[in-house]
């Protein structure tokens, strides 16, 4: 009987499962007989496999090492100092193409400053409306969402609505604390719940599960609070957002968000620990032991003999004698601890308690550039160490720094931030508070909620290293039509048109009083510049004009 060949015999292909890692493969990373990675077999997850059950401890660790190390808590600082700054200020920019206004440019400069006005009245105002606990203005706010999300990954917060009498708007946000959000009751993962969230077939959040209270709060008013949960909507009914829930994703089908730290973690905790025994060590080292010798003229075995008693006569009188000879000597201290005089034929011997150890400048440095990856900031800012830094490395180091602060700024802040602007401008409009609004096209048609709102933000300035330098390319890119005053004045955390008003009324006051200085024509400017920008040496004398007809 003839046997009938297989589909995989027709097409050619191996009738049993080949292990082609056995058989050897072309990359050697996925080698399994190589000996250096042979016994690496990392599981192949899903993002929500992989992060979900480890996220609290590497939460909980991420947390800790940002209290307890120094070093990753200046970083942490830098992040918020870096992107934020002093003071977050909107800057409106609506898209006229988009509302069908391309053409109306004097009603975008009415509406960009009655927008900016009254929304950074109430954002930046001292009795905090914006925040639901009343203690943290936006630019608070929006600090503390940088941080929260180097520590967790992701930032949360509601909402909220509050109808008391005083307050000039009823939006306000609530800040969330990340281990809040989970299924109720500590339950796993269903399908379409994960650690909290509760999505559609396409991944998108539809609700979030919100325990009443911190699982670890100190109140004992309400125990039971933290183990009731509420379900929140990620939006009400008309599209306003309900629940914020900001992540930097690292994989597709990423439900909740990772510390960008966690990697690091083990080396980071490691070398917090070296630093504690290498700082003990150094105490260790600046004390001393001293003991007092003697040359005993003879051996224990002749004193001693077959009887202990005359060794211990010999020693009675022996110390005796030291004590008569030096007990009353006071002239010489260590550390207010007297020295005796010491007998003849005794030594006085100082000895160090430890041994040095590999702490040095070259090995802490490369510690620090560890973490400073990490953090992704440079080892400058890091360490506060400038020694070894000229203008050309300095400038590299910081424009690394940027491009990864300018991300984050993007991913996080703004979008936080951005999303706290529009709930506010959705409340101002429905309340007939922005002047500029009245006949206008409709705020829920469309997307004219997303032209409306449009905008950027001013974080921190980015700060110069050679003022004169940099100030001299700044002019350069604009007199080029390379950038504009909107962006270098961006770059200083400057509003552009605040700027621009404020330097007007200067040039009005000081015609006024007859100080106004003429301003000299561009290329002017330039020569000046560039004369005010060569080098000079300093130690040698200047040179005599040379003699007419010499």
């Amino acid at each position: 009987m003839k046997k009938r060949r297989s589909k995989a015999d027709l097409l050619g292909l191996p009738t049993r499962n080949v292990d082609y890692g056995l058989a050897g493969g072309a990359y050697e990373g996925a080698s399994l007989f190589d000996r250096e990675v042979a016994m690496w077999s990392p599981t192949l997850n899903s993002a929500d496999a992989d992060i979900i059950p480890s996220r609290g401890t590497a939460m909980a660790r991420s947390r800790d090492i940002i209290r307890n190390d120094s070093f990753v808590a200046s970083g942490e600082t830098i992040h918020k100092d870096t992107i934020v700054g002093a003071e977050y200020l909107l800057n409106c920019a609506p898209d006229l193409r988009a509302l069908g206004m391309k053409d109306d440019e004097e009603w975008e400069t009415e509406f960009q400053e009655e927008v900016e006005s009254k929304f950074s009245l109430y954002a930046e105002s001292p009795d905090c409306w914006i925040d639901a606990s009343r203690k943290l203005t936006l630019t608070g706010l929006v600090r503390l969402a940088v941080g929260v999300s180097l520590s967790a990954g992701e930032v949360l917060a509601s909402a909220e609505w509050i109808r008391r009498v005083g307050r000039p708007y009823k939006t306000a946000i609530q800040m969330i604390e990340n281990e809040r959000l989970s299924n109720p009751f500590g339950g796993n993962a269903i399908a379409d719940i994960r650690d909290g969230v509760r999505v559609d077939r396409y991944g998108a959040p539809i609700s979030y599960f919100i325990r009443n209270s911190h699982p670890s709060d100190i109140s004992i008013q309400n125990p039971q609070a933290a183990w009731n949960w509420t379900e929140y909507p990620a939006y009400t009914g008309f599209g306003r957002n309900r629940i914020i829930h900001i992540i930097d994703n690292e994989r597709i089908d990423q439900t909740r968000g990772i510390s960008g730290i966690v990697s690091a973690l083990k080396e980071m905790k490691t070398t917090k620990k070296f630093r504690d025994v290498m700082l003990q060590n150094a105490v260790v080292n600046a004390t001393f032991a001293a003991s007092v010798e003697t040359d005993n003229p003879a051996s224990v075995d002749t004193i001693v003999g077959t009887d202990v008693d005359p060794y211990f006569d010999w020693a009675a009188d022996y110390l005796t004698a030291v004590n008569q000879y030096s007990g009353g000597f006071r002239g010489l201290q260590i550390d207010g601890v007297k020295i005796p005089h010491l007998f003849p034929g005794q030594k006085l011997q100082l000895r160090p308690a430890g041994q040095g150890g590999p702490l040095g400048t070259e090995f802490e440095a490369a510690l620090l550039r560890y973490i400073a990856a990490a953090l992704n900031v440079s080892y400058e800012e890091l360490s506060r160490d400038y020694s070894q830094s000229n203008y050309s490395s300095m400038r590299a180091a910081l424009n690394q720094t940027w491009k990864a602060m300018s991300s984050r700024k993007k991913l996080i802040a703004d979008r936080f931030a951005t999303l706290i602007f529009r709930l506010w401008f959705e409340e101002a409009v429905n309340m007939g508070q922005l002047e500029t609004m009245k006949g206008r096209p409709d705020f829920y048609e469309g997307m004219n909620r997303d032209a409306y709102t449009k905008c950027t933000w001013l974080g921190a300035a980015r700060g110069m290293i050679d003022e004169m330098k940099e100030t001299q390319a700044a002019l350069a890119r604009v007199q080029g039509n390379l950038s504009t005053l909107e962006i270098e004045l961006g770059r200083q955390g400057i509003d552009w048109r605040k700027g621009l008003r404020q330097k007007a009324r200067e040039q009005t006051m000081l015609k006024k009083l007859g100080l106004l200085m003429p301003e000299a024509d561009p290329e002017t400017q330039t020569k000046l510049l560039e004369q005010a920008n060569e080098p000079t040496d300093d130690s040698q004398p200047a040179k005599k004009p040379a003699k007419k007809g010499a």
